[in-house]
């Protein structure tokens, strides 16, 4: 073992191998950063420039490039109020807010630190747990994986603005939106109106351009631009300190080891590590009445969350052959392209490869780190642009990062679909975050039910009598109802 640290530690530090790192965290921090280039597409466009790189270079490279994309996407969930990335859909509900209160850079400073701080808890989780982690993983099945959904779903309650109700429309409709395809099952076309483009489902990415970016723009032209200009921001306020994430320490370990438990389970990711993350915040915070108008604590949660998944994804990938996640199964077909077999058997003969690939976590965070505080003071000098040049600039890349998901007019016409609803939705006071969480966990919600109900023959007993899904399904009844049945008992005390 101490042999395979020290020949990790050699090849992860040759200078090659350093600018590798540099090179990927800085493909990955512009990907993340514009609307509709996810971290799966650059680390995918990435990925051939490999083949002809030795195994240990080809994983640095692509490491870079995924921690600094999964970070990015806060980016524009901050200032432009679009999400680069799916995980980094909780950050732009606090972000957002913070940029229109002159307070940008500090939301930008804290999603930096936190995600930094939640990279490295991930790589550390991925050098001492990795074993123990992947056993697991192998505990997950549909109905460990639609507890942990469901229980996702519970979040739906407390971030549906002032109305619960609308609240509860707004996730219907999400749900509605996220059956639209193929049947995960039958494999029948559903709402898909004979259009084969359909097939697929809505695309996520297009409906977050359309619901969060696009929305936003034509609310601010309805607005006559006039309120789209922050709250100007001293000088003084624009410098990254480690300080800025110091009165979050907790909530930002928290938050990491939720990413990497969410992390270990294959095909969660990013999403729901941030959304139960978020709303953990939320519950134990001192200030839970900033969450969605402005939380520094918010955007920590969520950012330490979706960077703590990183490294976690890749333990069930290594040591099980099982990806974690799409970019996780990239990582794995990287491996099988050098002729290397993800496994058990892969810690004994190719020790040193695999703590080249956890060191190199933690140096592309450390580097991630670095490149961000050179590049958030031109980042926000974005929010400084006058409304009337930068709404059209951001409508452009909105809509040339629609086009380029598929190279297809359909999903700009997805996009500008859901700039509308989201617009109505704006309007009329309907909270948007219900609706993204239905979308995102529809999907995964519906399929798992589905699969644990044939293995049950239709018997919804299959979620009690295993221990993991009986915990969620705890969980879910515990978060939902009992700060309802605190208040009440509250009350009743005071009466008496």
């Amino acid at each position: 073992m101490f042999e395979d640290i020290l020949y990790a530690l050699n090849v992860v530090f040759q200078w090659k191998n350093i600018l590798l790192i540099f090179l990927g965290t800085a493909i990955g921090m512009v990907f993340g950063a514009l609307p509709g280039l996810t971290v799966t597409l650059a680390v995918t466009l990435v990925l051939p420039f490999t083949f002809d790189l030795s195994p240990e270079a080809g994983i640095v490279l692509l490491t870079g490039v995924y921690c600094a994309g999964t970070y990015a996407g806060s980016i524009s969930a901050i200032l432009i109020n679009t999400p680069g990335t799916p995980s980094s859909v909780a950050t732009s509900w606090d972000g957002y807010p913070l940029t229109l209160q002159g307070k940008s850079f500090d939301a930008l400073s804290v999603a930096l630190h936190a995600s930094v701080i939640g990279g490295l808890i991930s790589a550390v989780a991925l050098i001492f747990f990795a074993p123990m982690l992947a056993k697991t993983a192998l505990a997950f099945g549909p109905p460990e994986t639609f507890a942990l959904t469901f229980f996702g779903l519970t979040i739906i309650a407390r971030v549906s603005g002032k109305s619960l109700s609308k609240g509860l429309i707004s996730a219907l409709f999400g749900l509605m939106i996220a059956s639209v395809g193929v049947d995960p099952i039958m494999g029948v076309p559903r709402f898909a109106f004979d259009t084969t483009f359909l097939y697929g489902g809505v695309g996520m990415i297009e409906v977050f351009i359309g619901i969060f970016a696009i929305a936003e723009i034509f609310n601010q032209i309805g607005k006559r631009l006039s309120n789209l200009k922050p709250s100007a921001q001293s000088p003084q306020a624009k410098v990254i300190r480690w300080k800025s994430i110091v009165p979050h320490y907790w909530t930002t370990v928290k938050s990491s080891i939720i990413g990497i438990v969410i992390g270990v389970i294959p095909g969660t990711g990013g999403s729901i590590a941030s959304f139960i993350a978020y709303d953990e915040a939320k519950r134990s915070s001192k200030n839970p009445e900033l969450f969605g108008k402005g939380s520094l604590e918010g955007v920590a949660a969520s950012e330490s969350a979706n960077n703590g998944v990183t490294a976690a994804t890749l333990i069930p990938t290594l040591t099980l052959g099982i990806p974690g996640n799409t970019v996780a199964a990239i990582f794995l077909g990287a491996l099988l392209i050098h002729g290397l077999t993800p496994g058990p058997q892969l810690f004994v003969d190719q020790g040193g490869l695999m703590y080249t690939i956890m060191i190199s976590f933690i140096v592309a965070n450390i580097v991630m780190y670095f490149q961000g505080r050179f590049a958030l003071k031109w980042f926000d000098k974005i929010i400084s642009i006058p409304p009337a040049v930068l709404l059209p600039i951001i409508l452009v890349m909105c809509l040339l990062g629609a086009f380029s998901i598929s190279n297809s007019v359909n999903s700009v016409i997805v996009s500008l679909i859901f700039g509308v609803i989201g617009y109505a939705m704006i309007k009329f006071e309907y909270s948007t975050a219900p609706m993204v969480i239905a979308i995102i966990l529809g999907r995964m919600v519906e399929e798992s039910l589905r699969q644990s109900l044939i293995l049950s023959d239709g018997s919804p007993t299959i979620f009690f009598l295993r221990p993991i899904a009986l915990l969620f399904m705890v969980l879910t009844v515990l978060v939902t109802f009992l700060p309802a049945i605190i208040k009440q008992w509250r009350k009743i005390r005071a009466r008496a």
